[in-house]
């Protein structure tokens, strides 16, 4: 939200406890007022979130019981991109969908295969269900091949960033999902691409503020 100069207030939603399940996060770099409720990291047990994922409160909010949340102009909007598009639609400035329709195209294209096609994939959801021992290497194989895919359509769609020279909703996606790629220790040496826009796009003040790792509610173990 601080690409579109947006105040808000985070509710933090504790994925771990009380049986929290789905990891899915605001993608990057978003600061009229808001309410947005996402992703808390794992943290010690003695932690207490203010709003657990599977509360009553959280579900009469969003019956998905999935972050993030986002309570604007009188709605609650659930899913990242639908977020976006919206804040889109009702904050045109700056824009972050092109205005050609090809390009716009190549930006939903992005966003989708961030989103639906390798995020959900790596999500504790799943991963719990992989067993301790194979979480890690499920997630790299998953994010690997994705990045796969990502490589060589950034490779035709990219300038300065992931489509074009202006930041767009695909580049939102890209930071974060780097991020996780980072955090599976994911080897990102064969996406050049990748890393170069990666690196493009944290050189901004709203992608730094906005920085997974860079949240009040951090723990300090995965802090930058």
């Amino acid at each position: 939200m601080a690409l579109k100069n947006i105040n808000y207030e985070i509710i933090p939603i504790n994925l771990v406890k009380d049986g929290g399940q789905q990891v899915r996060r605001l993608p990057q770099a978003w600061s009229g007022p808001g309410r947005a409720y996402r992703f808390l990291p794992p943290r010690p047990p003695t932690h207490q979130a203010l709003s657990p994922q599977f509360s009553a409160e959280f579900q009469a909010l969003n019956p998905m019981k999935q972050v993030p949340a986002l309570k604007i102009d009188g709605l609650t909007i659930g899913q990242s991109l639908a977020i976006i598009e919206y804040l889109e639609e009702t904050r045109p400035t700056p824009r972050l969908l092109p205005q050609d329709p090809k390009k716009r195209a190549h930006v939903r294209m992005i966003s989708d295969l961030i989103s639906s096609g390798i995020q959900p994939l790596q999500n504790l959801s799943v991963l719990k269900q992989m067993g301790e021992e194979n979480q890690l290497a499920w997630a790299q194989k998953v994010i690997s091949s994705g990045f796969n895919a990502l490589e060589k359509i950034l490779q035709s769609t990219a300038g300065k960033y992931c489509v074009g020279d202006e930041v767009t909703m695909a580049d939102l996606c890209l930071v974060p999902q780097v991020a996780n790629a980072e955090r599976f220790k994911v080897d990102v040496t064969p996406y050049p691409t990748i890393s170069r826009i990666n690196k493009s796009l944290l050189a901004l003040e709203a992608f730094q503020v906005s920085h997974p790792r860079r949240q009040p509610d951090t723990p300090p173990e995965l802090r930058a």
